[in-house]
């Protein structure tokens, strides 16, 4: 009874009001001595306050954990947009939902950007990410921000916050959806070589407004899922929701050559569904198979006359794409390997693209809410197949475990992974360390935070040079 009253009236949703560095944590347990580096978490964390502002569309606050011979500090920073610049000089929300200016902000501020998503590091650059503008360049010791990443002005407009790196060749490849302008059923495709040049760029129609989160990217293939969270411009300039859960306008997902063009495109049809995150993805001679977080209906977003989704069917799985590619059908297969709540999936990232045997993500308890509530990681093998499970005290709650292999010649999944936790009793935070091949013996390191670091979204490691 005790912990639900906990869980009732707290939860890890809300921002932070400051920033703060500290230099020596508190660690429980041993930190392996050889995990040397830096892990970045992006996560929303509103400077202000703004009426009917989704909790999606927060600034972005960085939170950086440094890792050093067995000792660990912290820091964390507001990422400075403009947005960000201009209501700090105001002194008050000028913005509402998804760049939505509120009545009373002055008439010439344009850019509502909040690079709260993701943070990645590319060709020496840290870029801090989200998908409706340019990546953000990062000061990495400092978290200073640099200001808008356009590659010599090569690329414009969206940019999504899940760019693939191919192990292979070091490629950056990214998409952007609403390329057109907002609500737009444009998309934007294109790559940054390992040196950071813009290789290539360039805009096609898709079947319909989607919110496109993430994509498929494979050794020789880029897939586009068109998902039926729709947007609409119509209702947005009458007051209804912007992005609204269409199922009758079905799933679509095009297939392109990597060195093709955008009038390649297969288009594939499957039944209506909703994808934020792909685990990974790979070929099998003439099949493409991804694996990918699947909801029967999309959470967070209504319906378009504003009824909610149904909470039973709002929740993620584990689930198996299957695309035919020598034209005996324009269906795609749709196989959930497991029953489990789960979201923010990862791999061993020298494996993207490629088959591969091992796999994590973060798993919910299925009697609550999903956001909010993810309280335990799963590891699973190349088939979906659960090889551990962990779970954390009640109330407490976890964000996207990140793997860190051992070295660079380490066997796939030989490493750690890395997630941020936060402790409902004490209200607080820990960096939580774990044998990624053995997360049923719980964490090995617990680098311990006096503060919350607030419900986010991705975060990734950057080894020491």
């Amino acid at each position: 009874m005790q912990q639900a009253a906990i869980t009732e009236r707290r939860n890890n949703l809300g921002p932070i009001s400051f920033e703060a560095d500290a230099p020596f944590l508190k660690i429980v347990g041993e930190l392996p001595r050889d995990l040397n580096g830096v892990l970045y978490r992006n996560g929303p964390n509103p400077q202000f306050d703004s009426p009917g502002a989704h909790w999606f569309v927060g600034d972005g606050m960085l939170h950086a954990f440094h890792l050093e011979n067995g000792r660990a500090s912290y820091r964390n920073r507001w990422v400075r947009t403009p947005k960000w610049l201009a209501e700090h000089d105001a002194g008050r929300a000028l913005f509402g939902g998804f760049g939505r200016k509120l009545p009373d902000a002055p008439a010439n501020l344009t850019d509502g950007g909040v690079a709260n998503t993701n943070i990645i590091f590319h060709a020496g650059k840290l870029l801090a990410l989200e998908e409706a503008h340019l990546p953000t360049e990062i000061e990495p010791g400092t978290l200073a921000t640099r200001g808008y990443h356009n590659y010599q002005g090569r690329v414009a407009g969206s940019f999504t916050a899940h760019p693939k790196v191919d192990p292979v060749t070091g490629e950056l490849v990214f998409f952007g959806y609403n390329a057109a302008g907002p609500l737009t059923p444009a998309l934007s495709y294109g790559s940054i070589d390992a040196t950071g040049k813009a290789t290539r760029f360039e805009r096609f129609e898709a079947p319909y407004a989607s919110m496109v989160h993430d994509f498929i990217v494979t050794a020789n293939h880029v897939l586009f899922p068109i998902l039926p969270i729709t947007g609409s411009m119509e209702r947005a300039m009458s007051g209804r929701p912007p992005y609204a859960w269409e199922p009758d306008k079905g799933a679509y997902v095009g297939v392109m050559k990597r060195n093709g063009t955008a009038k390649d495109i297969v288009w594939f049809r499957g039944e209506a569904c909703y994808v934020f995150h792909i685990m990974n993805a790979w070929e099998d001679d003439s099949r493409i198979v991804a694996d990918v977080m699947q909801f029967e209906e999309a959470p967070l977003f209504p319906h378009p006359d504003g009824r909610p989704t149904d909470p039973e069917k709002s929740r993620a799985r584990h689930c198996r794409w299957t695309f035919d590619l020598s034209g005996n059908t324009d269906r795609f297969q749709q196989t959930y390997l497991d029953d489990l709540t789960g979201e923010f999936p990862r791999i061993d990232d020298r494996r993207a693209g490629l088959k591969s045997r091992h796999g994590w993500y973060a798993c919910a308890n299925p009697k609550l809410p999903m956001f909010g509530a993810l309280s335990g990681i799963v590891h699973v093998d190349g088939n979906g197949k659960r090889l551990g499970h962990y779970l954390l005290p009640a109330g407490d709650t976890i964000s996207e475990p990140v793997f860190v292999e051992r070295s660079a010649d380490a066997a796939e999944g030989d490493g750690w992974l890395l997630a941020v936790v936060w402790r409902a009793r004490e209200n607080r935070s820990d960096l939580a360390v774990f044998n990624a091949t053995d997360v049923e013996a719980g964490p090995v390191a617990l680098v311990q935070l006096g503060h919350r670091v607030p419900d986010g979204f991705h975060g990734n490691w950057v080894g020491a040079a």
